[in-house]
């Protein structure tokens, strides 16, 4: 009898655990909903770059990552400042993404903005445009020891003639013999 009793609750526990555990995991609205809010970050620059599909896998990457922090999604939305977290997922996934590939310069500084800023010539090929961007990823990947350093000169930077800037210049005028012409002004606040 005591056998059959410690087993009907070792069942019990075992249910409750296996229930518990469903619980935390978002459902496919809860999920849904998620990537619906991160298409408010669409504005970033890094983002607004990426095509339907590349963001719908970025907006999954971010989604996952919070809900393996967050199993409980009605806990994670009510908290105090859930809308910060998300930013610093989506900030730390777009490090992570940088990390993993030094080519994704193009979508920091991305081509047509290169353009405006009269880095690079109109009408670049996509060839052309890949070629920049892997000698600029391949400068900085020599420059700066790891990505959080890259990331700590980019904010640190108060000239407009900064090392990127001249990364953009060296490989410009490399592949295309194309000049630039930076103005080396100090920027105050």
């Amino acid at each position: 009898m005591k056998k059959f009793l410690l087993s009907i609750g070792i069942l019990a526990v075992a249910v409750s655990v296996v229930g518990c555990s469903s619980k935390n995991k978002w459902s496919r609205d809860e999920r849904r909903q998620m990537r619906e809010e991160l298409r408010n970050y669409r504005d970033m620059i890094y983002v607004q770059n990426l095509n339907d599909e590349e963001f719908d896998m970025f907006s999954d990457d971010v989604t996952d990552a919070i809900e393996i922090d967050y199993p409980v999604y009605t806990t994670f939305i009510e908290m105090p400042g859930s809308g910060d977290t998300v930013e610093v997922y989506v900030v730390s996934t777009i490090v992570n993404q940088l990390d993993a590939d030094a080519h994704n310069m193009r979508n920091i500084y991305p081509y047509p903005y290169l353009v405006a800023q009269g880095v690079l010539p109109d009408g670049l090929s996509r060839d052309a445009q890949h070629a920049f961007y892997k000698c600029f990823a391949d400068k900085v990947d020599n420059y700066y020891p790891s990505t959080q350093a890259f990331f700590q000169a980019i904010m640190a930077d108060t000239t407009s003639y900064s090392q990127m800037a001249r990364f953009q210049q060296q490989c410009a005028a490399d592949l295309f013999d194309w000049t630039v012409v930076i103005d080396e002004t100090i920027v105050t606040e």
